[in-house]
């Protein structure tokens, strides 16, 4: 998971207004707060770390929980909506569309962060 939002994380940055002005379209907590589509990156660089140093793996393990469960929420409604814009999860590098495999990460993030939870 330490790699997992260490080299998302840096993708984003490298063109970061690019990825928040694409995450904002569909992410439900960007829509509502615009900046979070910038601290977002930030986020995961820090889950990145947080794990990569099994530091607190109690809330390291929860906010990745929480925010990889608000993150599909969007991907979600995006998906079934069939509306075809790209994935911000490689940030502005990529053109990837949105898709099922989106959905997929997500929820394996999700799955892997719930079940370290019940194993701590």
């Amino acid at each position: 998971m330490a790699g997992f939002f260490l080299v998302f994380s840096f993708f984003k940055m490298l063109n970061l207004k690019a990825f928040a002005e694409s995450y904002v379209m569909y992410d439900v907590v960007a829509k509502k707060i615009p900046v979070w589509a910038y601290m977002y990156a930030f986020v995961e660089l820090f889950l990145g770390i947080s794990f990569l140093l099994n530091f607190n793996p109690f809330v390291t393990n929860l906010v990745a929980l929480i925010v990889m469960s608000a993150s599909i929420v969007g991907v979600l409604q995006t998906v079934l909506n069939k509306k075809k814009i790209q994935c911000a999860c490689l940030g502005a590098v990529f053109n990837l569309p949105m898709s099922t495999v989106t959905i997929i990460e997500d929820g394996l993030m999700i799955a892997m962060s719930f079940t370290m939870l019940y194993l701590i």
